[in-house]
Formats: structure tokens, sequence, C-alpha cells
């Protein structure tokens, strides 16, 4: 497994240089609109390179990175961790891939930050989840396997063992069955181990009052 990560670290890496080099050739020399014949063969050959090479790149890095959490963490950790890059990856090829074709690319962040407000407002409790979920991925307050004790207002307190941490729910076992926690629920929790041993109290020290006058006759 060691050298099949290391196999996919190398791929990825070669695969992502190219695609470098073949933005910055079909930026350079290719041009879509209002060109020659030549400059629109080089850009959209360009573009097919990014698009191909893009995809190799994404699909090698992203398995890389879900693995190595994976094995540094836990399998949920890690799937979670390769969808996330494998989203970003491809968000960054296709602002790539305009580039290269000579799309406009202010034009296209302005729709796509008001397509992005709606879909955030829509989609509110889905991305605070998803966002959660990253948190406890780098926090790690627990890990598959361990037995946890939540305190939330919305949960009350809860003794679980974790069975998995999903995109958008954290699975756990209680004495009522099988729950699907949402991870901004999680998040929002006190986490805590149930069988914590308790903490002793310091005893105060002894105040020893001097006798008074009237006491010593």
């Amino acid at each position: 497994m060691k050298h099949s990560l290391k196999r996919q670290w190398l791929l990825g890496i070669v695969a992502s240089v190219i695609t470098v080099g073949t933005v910055g050739v079909g930026k350079g020399f290719g041009h879509v609109t209002n060109s020659s014949i030549h400059a629109k063969v080089i850009a959209w050959s360009a573009a097919v390179v990014v698009l191909i090479a893009g995809g190799y790149a994404i699909r090698h890095l992203s398995t890389a990175l879900g693995r190595l959490t994976a094995r540094n963490s836990n399998i949920g950790a890690g799937a979670t961790l390769r969808l996330v890059a494998t989203g970003v990856g491809y968000l960054i090829l296709l602002f790539a891939l305009l580039g290269v074709l000579g799309v406009s690319v202010q034009q296209l962040l302005i729709g796509a930050g008001l397509a992005g407000v709606i879909l955030g407002i829509a989609a509110q409790q889905s991305l605070g989840n998803i966002f959660a979920a990253i948190v406890l991925l780098v926090a790690r307050p627990f890990v598959v396997g361990d037995d946890i004790r939540l305190r939330s207002g919305v949960i009350g307190v809860l003794d679980a063992k974790v069975l998995g941490i999903g995109l958008t729910y954290v699975t756990v076992r209680t004495d009522d069955g099988v729950l699907k926690i949402p991870n901004s629920a999680m998040l929002a929790s006190g986490i805590g181990r149930p069988n914590a041993a308790p903490i002793t109290p310091v005893a105060k020290p002894e105040v020893v009052t001097p006798p008074t006058d009237t006491e010593s006759a």
C-alpha cells in the first residue's frame, strides 16, 4: 500500500505539472475568438489536454490524500477529505479551462457569486454540516471506535460509541440504537469520555485562629 500511495502522489504531481504548463501555453499562444485557425487549434488542443491531465491529477491526488488521512486517522475521515479535495480540484480545473478558452473569468465570478449566495441560503444547513465535518477532521475530538459523552442543549447528555464520520453526519451507537447526528450539532456539543475518573477535590488548608486574650485568661 505504501508503494501504491507513493505512485499515486507521483502520478498526480506529474499530471499537475503538465496541466499547469499546458494552461500557460494555451493562454499565451492560443485564442478562440477573432484569431487565426492556428491559434484556435492551439487553444482547443490545450483545453483538451488540460481537461484530461487535470482530471487525472485530481483523481490521483485526492485518492492519495484520502488514503494518507485514512491511514493516520480513520476511513471515514479519509473518504470525507477525498470528496472535498475532489470538489475543490474540479472547481480549479474549471477556471483553468475557461482561462485557456478565453472566457471572461470576471463575469463568471460575478455570476458564480450570485448563484453561490442563493445556493448558500438554500443549503445553509448542509453547508454547515460539511464545514463542521472539516473542523472535526482537523481538531479530532474523537475518532471512530471511541466511547464519548455528549453534552448539548439540543441532544442533552448522551453516551455513545462512534461508528463512522461522514460528510454530513456522525454515526453513533447508543443504548436506544444507532443514531446519525448532524456534524454541526456534534461541533456545538461538549465532548468527553463517559468513564473518566472523578476529579478529587483539593483539600483546603485548615485555618488556625489564635486565641484571644479572654480565652487565654
